[in-house]
């Protein structure tokens, strides 16, 4: 069968059983049933059933968040977000942009999230702690956060963010650095190739271009970025179910092209459109490609807005690169393999035989830590982990060669 209408659904037997399964809900069950929630429910089952993370289903509140990360901006209070607990839950401050509200107000790198107004977000989504702090322009937002266990509140007013998915700075011996951290912004192209403008005026001797952690977005500003380093031939190509594989992308020649000596920087998490630009400029023996194995995410969605605003994203082709490679579920391998260092493991473990409720005071790598022993005796510790430092000037990039194996290579090889 090619597909259902809303006529059509019931005339089979699985789709009567549907319909039914919802009706007999709402008349059985013992505790008032959720119709919206039911029938989202409904809707991540069917995409579900096809066991393919890359299609999936937004709800409306979360689509509105990536709808305002995707347009570049929004109205905050000028900071970046982590979750603050080891199951992904609460909120930390990862960043304070300067000129934003939360910098006026002295909130600071690492401050915990604990209410915003009077609800308590401890454990709260991050998604959702960014919903509630988000807002209109001018807006007053009142947070509390935490700084080393002592709580402050502060009151801030909503004003325009811009997201700056763009890092550059000059290296030593000379050679330009650009960290493209997304590809998920409508401006992430204008924004890299002003940054590439900036390294040809400064005149670099060469270009390293990290697309590290970057897990993709638009395909179309992959194959802008790829365009840059590249005067001819096609990019990418995409094949859809049951067809040949057809050119999507292809190179031209621009007096804004960088032409320069070129290394790109990858790991584990570079997927997606970061694959597609690493994969064209590796066929293409433009660049160096330094790094981990990447993720391998080589397929394109169909993004679909959907009547109750949510919308869903259909894995309708694979891409190809120059030579004809796909490489969804392989990733790319680059030229010169190196472990991606900046990173460490927390130290962690887990004890037990303790009376429930005893708190332990331990001594972890110099530092005082005190853990608690839960109702069967047993405690546990996870250090956080060790993340790259970032500007809080938006667009300037902050690089540590001495804990960056990666980098170090790439600038062995560019001297």
């Amino acid at each position: 069968m090619g597909g259902y209408t809303s006529s059509s659904v019931g005339n089979t037997t699985t789709g009567k059983a549907l319909l039914q399964v919802l009706n007999d809900l709402n008349r059985y069950y013992l505790y008032p049933v959720d119709q919206e929630k039911l029938l989202r429910g409904a809707i991540n089952g069917a995409v579900g059933s096809l066991d393919d993370q890359f299609t999936y289903y937004t709800e409306p509140s979360n689509n509105e968040i990536d709808q305002q990360n995707l347009s570049g901006q929004f109205y905050g209070i000028g900071i970046q977000l982590i979750s603050a607990n080891a199951d992904g839950t609460g909120g930390k401050v990862d960043n304070v942009f300067k000129g934003g509200a939360a910098a006026a107000s002295g909130v600071q790198i690492g401050d915990v999230f604990v209410k915003v107004g009077d609800k308590n977000v401890v454990t709260a989504k991050l998604d959702d702690i960014v919903k509630q702090v988000r807002g209109e322009k001018g807006t007053p937002v009142t947070v509390t956060f935490a700084r080393d266990g002592k709580p402050y509140t502060v009151r801030m007013e909503r004003q325009p963010v811009n997201i700056v998915s763009v890092e550059e700075t000059v290296l030593p011996g000379n050679i330009g650095y650009i960290a493209l951290n997304t590809f998920y912004n409508d401006k992430a192209s204008e924004q890299f190739r002003a940054a590439v403008a900036d390294m040809k005026k400064k005149n670099v001797k060469a270009l390293i271009l990290d697309l590290r952690d970057n897990g993709g977005g638009l395909l179309s500003a992959g194959i802008d970025v790829a365009d840059q380093f590249l005067q001819s031939g096609p990019i990418v190509s995409l094949r859809e179910r049951g067809g040949k594989p057809q050119v999507y992308g292809k190179a031209t020649r621009q007096s804004s092209d960088y032409t320069g000596k070129l290394v790109v920087l990858v790991n584990k998490n570079s997927a997606s459109a970061s694959e597609v630009v690493s994969g064209a400029l590796q066929d293409t023996k433009r660049a160096t490609i330094i790094g981990e194995q990447t993720f391998g995410k080589g397929v394109a969605q169909v993004p679909i807005e959907l009547p109750d605003g949510g919308k869903i994203a259909i894995v309708n082709s694979a891409w190809i690169t120059p030579l004809g490679r796909e490489i969804h579920k392989k990733g790319i391998t680059p030229d010169l393999v190196v472990r991606d260092t900046r990173y460490t493991v927390p130290l962690n473990f887990i004890g037990s035989g303790a009376e429930p409720g005893t708190r332990l005071n331990l001594t972890v790598e110099g530092k005082p830590v005190t853990v608690t022993a839960d109702k069967d005796g047993k405690f546990t510790y996870t250090g956080e982990i060790r993340r790259p430092v970032h500007s809080t000037t938006q667009g300037e990039a902050v690089v540590n060669v001495n804990n960056d194996a990666i980098l170090k290579k790439a600038l062995e090889t560019l001297n």
